[in-house]
């Protein structure tokens, strides 16, 4: 790859401290050039144009935009919030790609859930299935079917293709903004029981893909089950949103009907996310996401991700301590 092919990232136009815009600062820092895609010319496009990337504006959901957005490139991140239509854009992103033929690698943004949704799994008589599921769900949520679509046509395609497969993100709305309300009282209240997890840093994930983006031979047609560093459960972890706000943090565990009622009420979704389709999509993965947690599916560490990156992982309470949600709460006053 030469200095003139620029590396695509799209999900550039997330929040400050997401993946791709991490990944977007670390590329740029080593001198790589950066083609940020974006849906909105906004001030986050400007902030990335400001930064040395080249922005493209366009719709993941658009076969021109997506062609006209590869010309150049030859390697791909691709990542995607929360959508109904998440399946159909990797397929159009693939199929440009495909048509384009000199792709040298796609980083694909996968789910930790693909680790273990395997075909017989999924095809397993309806009890060995709610068994798998903690016994609470008969199926998965429709963004977790889509994501093993997703890889399922990544490998169809024949497109060099590496599935970065990442456990729930310290990052992630159920471990930052949904607690908010709770920890400014001096509660860390969520419905995981006494079930045990390891977080893991954006931060760790961003300079992850940089390193498959920058040498991807290593990592073609491999899939990478990661994790953070520590599986402790939530009264654990506590005491680490204790040491980022600076003050005492006591874990409550809430009923999960409860929780899930009040944090994935649809309409207030809809309103969120200006779609009833998208408001309906999220609502069901979350449910599932945290009955799965619950459940025990997450009681796991993998540690591929301090192989990968050569270094011992950030621990939560870093991650915790350098994010901007709750660094803004730590200097509020307590209620």
């Amino acid at each position: 790859m030469t200095e003139r092919n620029p590396i695509l990232i799209t999900g550039a136009g997330g929040q400050v401290g997401g993946v791709s815009r991490v990944m977007v600062d670390m590329l740029l820092e080593q001198g790589h050039p950066v083609r940020a895609f974006v849906r909105r010319d906004d001030e986050r496009a400007q902030s990335l144009r400001e930064a040395g990337a080249e922005v493209f504006v366009g719709d993941l959901l658009n076969i021109a935009d997506v062609t006209a957005a590869l010309k150049g490139v030859r390697r791909i991140y691709f990542s995607m919030s929360l959508s109904p239509y998440y399946t159909d854009a990797v397929s159009l992103m693939a199929a440009a790609a495909r048509a384009q033929g000199d792709i040298e690698v796609f980083v694909n943004m996968s789910e930790f859930e693909q680790s273990y949704m395997t075909l017989e799994k999924m095809t397993a008589p309806d009890e060995e299935r709610r068994s798998w599921l903690g016994g609470l769900v008969t199926d998965w949520s429709p963004q977790q079917r889509a994501h093993w679509v997703a890889e399922q046509v990544l490998d169809w395609s024949g497109i060099p293709t590496v599935n970065v497969r990442a456990t729930l993100f310290v990052e992630n709305p159920i471990l930052t903004w949904m607690p908010l309300g709770s920890l400014s009282n001096g509660e860390l209240r969520l419905p995981f029981g006494d079930q045990r997890l390891a977080p893991i840093a954006a931060h760790d994930l961003a300079e992850v893909c940089v390193k498959m983006l920058v040498d991807p031979a290593p990592h073609i047609s491999k899939s990478y089950a990661l994790t953070g560093p520590e599986l402790k459960d939530m009264y654990g972890f506590a005491e680490d949103y204790a040491a980022a706000l600076g003050r005492p943090v006591t874990y409550i565990p809430e009923e999960m009907g409860a929780w899930n009622e009040a944090f994935t009420d649809e309409t207030y979704l809809q309103e969120a996310l200006g779609d009833p389709a998208a408001a309906r999509h999220v609502a069901a993965h979350v449910r599932t996401l945290t009955r799965l947690i619950a459940g025990g599916r997450y009681d796991v560490v993998t540690g591929q991700l301090e192989t990968l990156l050569g270094r011992p992982p950030r621990t939560m309470r870093w991650a915790l301590q350098n994010n901007t949600r709750l660094r803004e709460l730590a200097v509020a006053p307590s209620h």
